[in-house]
């Protein structure tokens, strides 16, 4: 079921932790002494396009005669290695891997059942994926993976977004992926409910192109809105490629997400992943520094839930930069190792690092 929110952009214009050292050295005090672990990831995975023309959709770049020659050859590689990287998501703290993962850049249900195939027939992970087309102008959309035995979806809507350029052009954009269900597993089962995004991009420029991106929030706020009405102390997670920053506009303003706990209202947003940035650490590399653009954002019960009440609660953030996903020489050291750069197969994993959170849950 798609449902269509429609806001006119000019109304916006009235509005005005990756783990660091010390953790790494800590014993993993959420296992094993009292407490379950559970991990919650997005992963931007740098267009995950087939071989093959889809009806309608400008994937003509990604076939065997286009721009990026991309083969059969190239499409498996692609999958082998966005397989080992999501079946390595959150093994740090559990060796199950992540629970959930939302996914974005992926041009349909068709490639993440191949990537699904490749996570669980070669690294014995358990997932399925779920995907609803939108009208992106590109056509790629937003996904979500799901571990059968740590967590059961019940309801999936797609929300499309209405938005306009500077210019009066109409945005075509990813639809907003609302998947909720239950936590499974380490205890009764909980229910939280995931909005999985990708924002419109900065293309024309980060202030022209703010619009859009603001109208995202609302969007989204819009979403947040349903499901409180239904489940007044409902467990939130906003993740996506936001196209922006923790400080800027759509998330500090809009959504009002904020840096820090102690800022944050009854049924407000926690930015999990701006105090991260503020220590020199993103998701993806630009013109020399980095921006942190795959953000995960948690409600005020989330954040808030005392662990001796035995429910799940947030415990901490990760960027997944473990040095097999990152270029380890030369002038981009560090930054992530891309599928293509310049046109140029790199047989990389993409451009953007995972980003998780934990959450944790007493026994």
């Amino acid at each position: 079921m798609k449902h269509t929110i429609l806001w006119v952009a000019a109304m916006l214009l009235a509005m005005s932790g990756t783990l660091n050292a010390a953790d790494k050295k800590k014993p993993v005090e959420n296992s094993g002494q009292g407490q379950y672990v559970r991990c919650i990831a997005f992963y931007n995975l740098e267009n995950l396009f087939d071989t093959i023309h889809d009806e309608g959709k400008n994937d003509y770049e990604y076939l065997p005669d286009g721009g990026m020659k991309w083969t059969s050859y190239k499409y498996e590689n692609k999958i082998k290695k966005m397989g080992e990287a999501v079946a390595a998501l959150g093994t740090d703290y559990d060796p199950r891997g992540a629970a959930c993962v939302g996914v974005a850049e992926v041009e349909n249900i068709g490639c993440l059942y191949d990537l699904c195939a490749e996570t669980n027939n070669t690294y014995g992970r358990r997932y399925k994926p779920i995907l609803q087309e939108g009208p992106d102008r590109r056509g790629v959309d937003v996904g979500f993976l799901y571990d059968t035995v740590l967590f059961k979806p019940t309801k999936v809507n797609g929300f499309e977004l209405k938005a306009h350029y500077a210019d009066g052009g109409e945005i075509k954009t990813r639809l907003q992926l609302c998947v909720s269900g239950y936590l499974l597993g380490d205890g009764k089962p909980e229910k939280i409910h995931i909005i999985v995004n990708h924002w419109p991009s900065r293309y024309g420029g980060e202030l022209s192109s703010r619009p859009g991106r603001d109208t995202a929030a609302m969007l989204c706020l819009k979403i947040c809105d349903s499901i409180y009405a239904k489940e007044p102390q409902a467990k939130i997670i906003i993740m996506g490629d936001l196209n922006d920053d923790p400080y800027n506009h759509s998330c500090k303003d809009v959504l009002k997400a904020r840096k820090h706990r102690d800022e944050v209202e009854p049924k407000g947003f926690f930015n999990t992943m701006w105090q991260i940035l503020d220590n020199g650490t993103g998701s993806l590399a630009y013109n020399g520094g980095w921006n942190l653009f795959d953000q995960i954002i948690i409600n005020e019960p989330l954040m808030n839930t005392k662990l001796e009440s035995g429910s799940w609660t947030y415990w901490k953030p990760q960027i997944f930069n473990k040095p097999f996903l990152t270029v380890q020489e030369g002038k981009d050291k560090g930054t992530p190792l891309r599928t293509t750069k310049g046109g140029v197969w790199q047989n990389g994993y993409g451009d953007h690092f995972p980003t998780m959170i934990y959450l944790i849950r007493k026994k």
